[in-house]
């Protein structure tokens, strides 16, 4: 199977109330332990790169590791570019065999942010590519992206309309309170997410696809194994899985999951090299946490997107 755009997949999830997960790889084992889930539980699957990962990994190695995973997993795979910084990155990614990309204009204008998300669409549809766009900004940390509290920012449903409209976008990623990184909330902070804007957005635009970016719910299991094997991982708390599944319910058709994935990886190396001091065969210890990932997305899958049975 080759890999495919989201339209299908999101039309899809939007009919059938659920959402496709949105996975960051950064090598071979979160690439394998990801799609055994999804191919062992039969759901659609979007893989995304991020700059930080293509930095890390090249361009080239993360493709073909996907292209290898199509010939192991008979299941739908989309290739998406998660936060394109620019009409350039957009474009290498296209031409590289990306079947879905993210420009995210959320930094500018919203004249601005048409500008350059309408160039990058009219680029990729000529190259029968999908693409993403951005209105509100999301806090926290994650590779690249960077936004302190002070510059985040809810989406204001009264842009969205002309927005779309004026870009051609396939999807939309808004801000209704979920934010980027492991660390979201402190202790005694309560979570609480915007569903009054996902519901004016939704009115606005019937049928269309809505994303949310910065949806770990950070395990506290994982937490508690970093922790308890060396790790100096913060007591935090991230978005709660009712929340996300109830959006899953509604009109957001991708929901995107990365911190969650580094917690689970990383959960799985500490306890295995704890247990066994002197390893030092990394395929030991990165089997370890290939199969914490891989227990991780089968969760998410059946629990929080509700996608298990919809490839």
């Amino acid at each position: 199977m080759a890999l495919v755009t989201t339209t299908e997949m999101f039309r899809k999830a939007y009919e059938g109330g659920y959402a496709v997960g949105a996975f960051n790889v950064n090598n071979m084992e979160s690439v394998q332990g990801i799609t055994e889930a999804a191919g062992e539980l039969k759901s659609p699957l979007i893989l995304q790169v991020s700059a930080g990962a293509r930095k890390y990994a090249g361009h080239i190695y993360l493709l073909k590791l996907v292209e290898a995973a199509l010939v192991e997993n008979d299941i739908p795979i989309a290739l998406h570019l998660d936060h394109g910084a620019d009409f350039a990155i957009c474009k290498s990614c296209i031409d590289g065999g990306f079947t879905s990309v993210m420009i995210d204009g959320s930094r500018f204008s919203l004249e601005e942010n048409i500008e350059v998300t309408r160039r990058v669409v009219e680029y990729a549809h000529s190259k029968g590519t999908v693409v993403e766009g951005e209105l509100g900004r999301l806090a926290g940390v994650e590779d690249d992206v960077k936004v302190n509290s002070e510059d985040s920012s809810y989406t204001h449903p009264d842009e969205v309309e002309e927005f779309v409209a004026r870009t051609g976008v396939d999807s939309l990623a808004i801000a209704i309170g979920t934010s980027h990184g492991a660390f979201k909330f402190r202790p005694g902070q309560k979570p609480q997410l915007r569903f009054d804007i996902l519901e004016e957005v939704s009115r606005r635009l019937p049928g269309f696809p809505i994303v949310l970016h910065g949806a770990s719910s950070v395990s506290q299991e994982y937490v508690k194994i970093i922790q308890e094997n060396g790790g100096q991982l913060k007591d935090a708390i991230g978005i709660p899985e009712d929340m996300l599944r109830k959006a899953a319910r509604s009109a957001v058709c991708k929901i995107n999951i990365d911190s969650d994935l580094r917690l689970a990886m990383t959960a799985g190396v500490r306890a295995a090299l704890f247990a066994a001091p002197s390893a030092f065969d990394p395929r030991e210890y990165l089997k370890a946490g290939r199969a914490d990932v891989k227990t991780l997305v089968k969760h998410k899958i059946t629990e929080v997107l509700g996608s298990a049975g919809m490839a």
